[in-house]
């Protein structure tokens, strides 16, 4: 009995993961799903999958068991150990960042090469890839194009941007003859996230959290402190765009692509400009600034905005929300339902 082409996705128990499995099961009903997370997945997840695998991607034995049932073509490598974590714990970064993802590399790879065609696979970047060296040349710098101040400053952003290398390896050179051919089997496909907004799901301590923490707190009635300057600016993008532009960027002829690692943004505003936008919502809220040290100097290395044509050229990346429909339309009013009543 010939396996049928199937779809492995790592950490899938996080939002983006509920994302790709709700909107998978309806576009190919008939593509088995199959997860693979240390954290078991919630239950309306569950229901839509064909396995939901729970271990690490750091066990070569349970790869080789999906290697074995499975007939993997598209590969959603979302699984890691994330920034502020990274921070406090490099050596157990490096090991899950990294050599997870060369796990999931090989693995894609063997795939490939035992079905005979090229494993599409997806891998989340981040703007901690890049690093720029000071807040003059930051504000001179504008939107910062993929190759350009790719020296990060967090050993998450040091995982991310060798991660991408390893991808155009495998995607570019290992195994062939030719240079530049993207013809082997592993069709690496990468994009670098702009600091992501989501209504779902309560931010988590990330660098970036400070704009959905401003919202939650509002909402809540809590007063919130934030931890950089109201000049702090960087790229934002609301969750739906964000997986929609994974689902762009996949469905793409190989042909069509220019790259493997793409920038992608949707509105740059500044703290200031964020808590404005809050208070007009929640009048009553208590705002503050409390500088976090650490976390400011991080995210003033990261870029004000991101060229993104690339991705717009390519395979037509075309965020839906912009900065007052993100926040008007989007985040503040599921918020607000969230809270309503506590």
């Amino acid at each position: 009995m010939s396996r049928k082409p199937s779809v492995l996705i790592t950490g899938a128990s996080g939002e983006i993961g509920h994302a790709l499995i709700s909107r998978l099961s309806h576009s190919d009903p008939d593509r088995p799903i199959v997860t693979l997370d240390l954290n078991p997945l919630p239950p309306e997840s569950a229901k839509l999958v064909k396995q939901a695998v729970n271990g690490s991607i750091l066990d070569p034995a349970l790869l080789d068991g999906i290697l074995a049932q499975y007939e993997v073509d598209h590969v959603y490598h979302l699984a890691a150990l994330l920034s502020t974590r990274s921070e406090f714990s490099p050596a157990l970064a490096h090991k899950v960042n990294v050599e997870g993802t060369l796990n999931l590399l090989e693995f894609a790879q063997k795939q490939g090469e035992s079905h005979g065609r090229p494993v599409a696979f997806f891998y989340p970047s981040s703007i901690a890839a890049f690093g720029l060296p000071s807040l003059d040349i930051k504000g001179q710098a504008g939107q910062v194009k993929e190759d350009d101040y790719n020296v990060p400053t967090t050993m998450y952003g040091a995982n991310k941007l060798y991660c991408e290398h390893l991808g155009r390896y495998y995607s570019r050179h290992y195994k062939q003859l030719a240079v530049e051919t993207m013809s082997g089997k592993v069709d690496f496909r990468c994009i670098r996230f702009p600091g992501l907004i989501s209504a779902e799901t309560v931010p988590s301590g990330g660098t970036s959290d400070y704009a959905p923490e401003m919202i939650h707190a509002a909402a809540s009635g809590q007063p919130y402190a934030c931890f950089v300057r109201p000049d702090t600016r960087i790229p934002f993008m609301a969750m739906p765009d964000a997986v929609d532009a994974i689902f762009r960027l996949m469905d793409a002829p190989r042909a069509r692509l220019s790259r493997t690692v793409y920038n992608i943004g949707a509105f740059a505003p500044s703290a200031a400009e964020i808590a404005t936008v809050v208070h007009a919502a929640f009048p009553k809220a208590e705002m503050s600034t409390k500088v976090d040290e650490k976390r400011q100097g991080i995210v003033d290395s990261w870029p004000a905005d991101v060229d993104d044509s690339a991705a717009r050229n390519d395979w037509g990346h075309a965020p839906q929300y912009g900065f007052a429909s993100a926040f008007g339309e989007y985040l503040i009013p599921s918020i607000k339902k969230r809270y309503a009543g506590a």
